[in-house]
């Protein structure tokens, strides 16, 4: 099909949107978002080796919305000293992408998790649940477990189902796996903002079709439709304090590939619908803007795992008073600095907001 085609097929699947978009706000709205509400960033430090830093204490951080300097509430610092409130404030959910990844590398992946769970004799430093992404929905473990050998005997249970859409070609079976996949994500919301403390999903995906290029061009109604899915996605991950890892199980195989990297034409916060596009929405974006990591360009699965769940060696937890908004779905670019060099700091790129 050529890339004219492939717009006007896009546009047509996409021009029935309702105004709400992809992704629905289901539990809080945005009116739960209002001024006076109070914002909570869970932060990390990294040294020039990606070694989290800890000892650090609130006079050390700057957090800045809208480039000026922020009175910080509250203040907590979490380290693995501390394991009955490490165990409160940090959870993780291993998805595993069944849709997304081709069947032959998937066999590859379940071997390198199979290796994750087991390390450290099957004692997992961090609650941990289990998530599948197949043909037949997601399907998320009820409870938490430091048992590795339990999570593996759940892991083994479970029969890696190929999607059907996978046997659909070109765009029209991307198009699905997109929707599929933000259904996914919703399911996944759902659930975990129910929990308290702080989330980490660790989603083991190259992430779903970006949908986004030369020659797609959106009306005013379907761009309003992904903005509103914008706004909802980062406002409930936001509120459910949950920060996405993607790690690309396509390994060095995928690594020259454009597909690999396009995300990072959409990086940027979008501030309203105009610059909305559904490469918005890619899941590399949503782990970087929600203070995680999009790794990618490694066979070793189980290193990248656990460089993100490295992430939770010893993090910071600031709040903040939310700036008063002065249109609705307004976005607040937020920022941590630290008063030293050569320290790297990563945490929620900002908010939507509505008076």
């Amino acid at each position: 099909m050529s890339r004219v085609l492939r717009a006007v097929a896009f546009l047509l699947c996409i021009s029935c949107l309702p105004l709400h978009g992809f992704f629905q706000l289901q539990t809080h709205t945005d009116a739960e978002d209002a001024a006076g509400s109070r914002i909570t960033l869970d932060v990390v430090v990294t040294d020039k080796s990606g070694k989290t830093i800890k000892g650090l204490e609130e006079k050390n951080f700057t957090v800045l919305a809208d480039g000026h300097p922020q009175r910080i509430v509250s203040f907590q610092a979490v380290g693995m000293g501390d394991s009955a409130r490490n165990a409160e404030s940090a959870q993780i959910v291993l998805l595993i992408d069944e849709v997304n990844t081709g069947f032959n590398r998937v066999a590859y992946e379940r071997d390198e998790i199979k290796r994750f769970l087991l390390q450290n004799g099957g004692t997992m430093v961090h609650p941990t649940k289990l998530a599948f992404f197949s043909d037949s929905g997601i399907e998320i473990q009820e409870n938490s477990s430091r048992d590795g050998n339990a999570l593996l005997a759940a892991f083994e249970q479970h029969e890696t189902a190929l999607r059907s859409v996978r046997r659909s070609e070109g765009f029209y079976g991307a198009l699905e796996r997109f929707q599929f996949s933000m259904k996914a994500l919703q399911s996944v919301v759902d659930k975990e903002e129910k929990q308290p403390g702080r989330k980490v999903v660790l989603w083991i995906s190259p992430g779903w079709p970006i949908l986004s290029g030369q020659n797609i061009e959106l009306d005013n109604k379907q761009a309003k439709a992904i903005f509103a899915s914008i706004v909802s996605i980062s406002t409930a991950l936001r509120l459910a304090r949950i920060t996405i890892y993607s790690v690309d199980p396509l390994g060095v195989a995928d690594a020259a590939s454009i597909n690999s990297t396009y995300y990072e034409e959409f990086l940027k916060p979008v501030t309203n619908a105009k610059k909305a596009q559904i490469g918005d929405l890619a899941l590399q974006v949503l782990a970087t803007q929600t203070g995680g990591l999009a790794l990618r360009a490694s066979n070793d699965i189980a290193s990248q795992l656990n460089l993100c769940v490295g992430d939770l060696e010893n993090y910071y937890t600031l709040t903040i008073d939310a700036v008063p908004a002065d249109q609705p779905n307004s976005f607040h670019p937020l920022s941590v600095k630290i008063g030293s060099a050569g320290l790297t700091v990563r945490t929620r790129n900002g908010y939507y907001a509505t008076p």
